[in-house]
Formats: C-alpha cells, sequence, structure tokens
C-alpha cells in the first residue's frame, strides 16, 4: 500500500537512530552489523524513490487535469461575463417599459376623465323630449343651439372613443410585453447565479487537487532527507571503522615519509617566499602607476558625465511634459464603456466612470481607471501572468497584483473576495476574485510598465506609454 512506505521507514530511522547512535559514541560495533542496517536504510530509501516516481507519474495526471480545469473556468469566466451584460440590457429595458406603462396609463386616466364629462352633458341632452325644447325657457334659438352641439358632438366622441379603445389596446400589449421581460430577466438572473456557483465549485475543485498533491510529495521528501542523513552516518562509521584498521599499519611509513616531506617542503618554502617578496614589489609600483591613471580619467570621464547628464535632464524634462499631455488627450477622447487593453480581456464588466490621468472623487489624478460593476461580479486576469500580492492594503481594501512577461504589472483593487494565492499561475481571463456582493462597486485598475503607471487603454506592448510615476 502507498500509506504503508513512509510509515515503515519512520520507524526504521527511529530505531536506528536510537539504537546504533549510542553504540557509536560507546564501543566499536562490527561492520557487519553496521553493514546490515544501512541495507535495511538503503532499501526504505528505495522504497520511497518508487513511490516518489509514482507521484510524479499522478502529478504529471494531475497537472493535465487542472489545466483542463482552467479552460472550463475561463470558459465559464466569459459565459457569466456575457450573461452580466445580457442582464444589463434586459434590465435596461424593463425601466424603458414601466416608464412607458406609467405614461400610457396616465394619458389614460385623463381621456376618460374628459370623455365621461362629455357622456354625462350628453345624457342631459337626451333626456329633454322634443314638446319640451319648445316651452324652454331659453328660448327657440338656445335650444337650436343645443342641437347643432349635440350633432357636432357625437362623431367627435365616437373617434375619441375609438382612439381610447387603440390606447387601451396598446396598454395591454406594453403590460404582456413587460411580464415577459421580468421573466427573461429573472431567468438570465437564475442563470447569472448557476454560472457563479459552477465557477466557484471549479476553482474549489482545483485547489484541493493541488493541496492533495503537494502534501504527500512534501511529506515524502522531509522522509527521504531522513533516511538520507541516517545512510550517510552508517556509511560514515563504516568508514571509521575500516580507517582505523588501516591506520595501525600505515602510521610508521606516513612518519618518515613526512619527515622527508616536511624537510623538503621548508626549503620550498623560503625560495617561495622570496620569490613572493620580489613579485609584490614589482606588483605594488604597477598598481600605483594603474592608480594614477585610473582616478586621472575618472575624473575626466565625470566632467563629461556632468555635462551629458545635465543635458540628458534637460531634454527629459521637455519629453516628460509632452507625454504627460499626450496621456491626458488620449484618455479624454477615449470612448466610454470597458477599457480596451490591446485586445485583452479587461477584469471585469461594467461602466467606465473615471479614465487615466483624469481627477478622481478624492481629487488626485487618477494612475488607472475606475469601472463600476454589477455586485458579486467575476473578477478575471487581464493577461497571463503569476500573483506575486494577494490580501488587505491600507486604502485600498482586498488587492491583487499580477506580475506579465516584458516588465509589466496589474494592479486590481476594491475585492470583495480573491481566490487565488501568491506564487501562483493565471492565464488570461482565468477568475482569480470576486466583487463585494451588495451596491454598485467600483473596481480600480492600475496597469504598470518597470514601474511606471501607463494608460491601460493603450494595453501592453506599448513603451511609449510611460506615465507619471
Amino acid at each position: 500500500m502507498p500509506g504503508a512506505g513512509p510509515s515503515s521507514a519512520r520507524f526504521v530511522v527511529v530505531a536506528l537512530l536510537t539504537l546504533s547512535t549510542p553504540a557509536i559514541a560507546q564501543t566499536d560495533p562490527h561492520p557487519d552489523a553496521a553493514g546490515q542496517a544501512l541495507k535495511r536504510v538503503e532499501q526504505e530509501l528505495q522504497n520511497d524513490r518508487n513511490r516518489q516516481r509514482q507521484l510524479d507519474r499522478q502529478s504529471q495526471t494531475l497537472d493535465k487535469e487542472l489545466n483542463e480545469l482552467r479552460g472550463q473556468v475561463i470558459g465559464l469566466a466569459d459565459q457569466a461575463r456575457v450573461q452580466e451584460r445580457g442582464l444589463d440590457e434586459l434590465e435596461g429595458t424593463l425601466a424603458a417599459l414601466e416608464a412607458e406603462e406609467q405614461r400610457r396609463t396616465a394619458a389614460l386616466d385623463s381621456e376618460r376623465a374628459q370623455i365621461a364629462g362629455l357622456l354625462a352633458a350628453l345624457q342631459r341632452l337626451a333626456r329633454v323630449p322634443p314638446e319640451a325644447a319648445l316651452i324652454r325657457p331659453e328660448g327657440p334659438v338656445d335650444t337650436l343651439r343645443s342641437a347643432l352641439l349635440l350633432r357636432d358632438t357625437v362623431p367627435a366622441l365616437r373617434a375619441r372613443a375609438d382612439a381610447l379603445l387603440a390606447a387601451l389596446t396598446g396598454l395591454a400589449e406594453t403590460r404582456e410585453s413587460l411580464v415577459a421581460q421580468r421573466a427573461k430577466a429573472l431567468a438570465a438572473r437564475k442563470a447569472l447565479a448557476e454560472k457563479q456557483a459552477d465557477i466557484s465549485r471549479l476553482v474549489s475543485r482545483r485547489e484541493e487537487l493541488s493541496r492533495q498533491t503537494d502534501a504527500e510529495r512534501q511529506q515524502l521528501a522531509q522522509h527521504m532527507g531522513q533516511l538520507s542523513g541516517q545512510a550517510s552516518d552508517l556509511r560514515q562509521l563504516m568508514d571509521r571503522i575500516e580507517s582505523e584498521r588501516r591506520a595501525a599499519a600505515e602510521t610508521a611509513a606516513k612518519r618518515e615519509a613526512e619527515r622527508r616531506d616536511s624537510e623538503r617542503k621548508e626549503a620550498e618554502k623560503r625560495q617561495a617566499e622570496q620569490r613572493e617578496a620580489e613579485r609584490r614589489l614589482a606588483a605594488q609600483k604597477e598598481a600605483e602607476r594603474k592608480e594614477a591613471e585610473r582616478k586621472l580619467a575618472e575624473l575626466r570621464a565625470a566632467e563629461q558625465k556632468a555635462a551629458a547628464q545635465k543635458a540628458a535632464e534637460e531634454q527629459r524634462a521637455k519629453d516628460e511634459a509632452a507625454r504627460a499631455a499626450a496621456e491626458l488627450a488620449l484618455a479624454k477622447k477615449a470612448p466610454s464603456g470597458p477599457p480596451s487593453v490591446a485586445g485583452m480581456p479587461t477584469p471585469v464588466g461594467g461602466k467606465l466612470t473615471t479614465r487615466f490621468g483624469e481627477t478622481d472623487r478624492f481629487g488626485a489624478t487618477s494612475r488607472g481607471v475606475t469601472i463600476q460593476t454589477r455586485a458579486a461580479a467575476t473578477v478575471v486576469a487581464p493577461q497571463g501572468g503569476s500573483v506575486v500580492y494577494a490580501g488587505p492594503f491600507k486604502g485600498y481594501g482586498l488587492i491583487l497584483i499580477v506580475e506579465h512577461s516584458g516588465g509589466y504589472h496589474s494592479l486590481i483593487a476594491g475585492l470583495g473576495r480573491i481566490d487565488t494565492a501568491v506564487g501562483k499561475t493565471v492565464a488570461a481571463g482565468e477568475p482569480i476574485a470576486v466583487m463585494p456582493g451588495d451596491g454598485a462597486p467600483d473596481l480600480y485598475f492600475e496597469l504598470r510598465r518597470n514601474g511606471q503607471p501607463i494608460n491601460p487603454q493603450r494595453g501592453f506592448g506599448t513603451p511609449e506609454g510611460k506615465g507619471r510615476g
């Protein structure tokens, strides 16, 4: 069984350290016993190496599964972003339909009131019989006028009644469309929630696979280190026993050889010291000459460098002023909506509220862009790279810093939850965080190259986009 190897190996290590170490310190053990102990430890070490190769094969399989999971997570994130945009459009349509319903209802209420007044007047005229009209106090002329008014009002009233019927029909259609759009928006919200739940499950599965493999490999490496140390101790013990046996036979020959060698070395030493003294004196004179030449060259180079640096600083100041003006003009001309980062996906979808170079809500010049997002929106990596910071930071809340190739870094702030860790490698479009779950949160996105902020709407691979540091 895979779990039996490390346990039995640890037992052998503890037993050997407990039994053989005191024996080494107190007595001179027999080399056969030490050899048998060494064979046992080496056998355990070989078993661990076999297990490590098995773990390597499992790790390759897990890496393949992790890559597949990563692709699924990226795909789900793209679908969630599309559904978020669709939900925004549905909610906008719902708002327009509700406003249209209120406007039509108000118009119908006004039209009903006017028609009701006209109908009441016509009913009063219709109740007066012709014989009674001749003896009314108003006189024949007024009676004739009332009859003419009644004749002209009836067709207009019929036309207004027909228009009212058409308006009622339009209002019913508007209400039916409103009900359908509300049902469609509810279904879209439910689908979006399911996509976000799928993303969370896949992220959890990815992290569980990584922790499982890393923990077992770490435990096996620690165990192999202990076995290697014990094997080294046993080899040293056997070498010491063998050395002591040879030492007794070689001592006399070594002493004679050492005496002759000592006399030879003493003569060579005196000759070497004399040559070394002569060499040092010549080297000292050469060093003094080179030092004088170096100081003179440094003085001339310093004067030239000071002049060149002054001219470069003046030119750099002019270039920085022109570049800052161009960056601000470009930011003001940029279209509204989520910033385009050289064709790569933005960290999150939403409404662009502050552009690069504009004044933010705190009165400072923005070094990035601010995007108003939906609650619990998924945040993805704008480009592939490695996570170098993940956690809270003073004044920014939860932030992520991702290092990309070419000297680029992405700073993403205003997060509600982080789904990655420092040292992890992320792909472009891979979910790495989630926005806060309430309100309309703001995401701050800053792109830097070689430590300097640049306009995110210029994207990666634009060296002339250097901003103010």
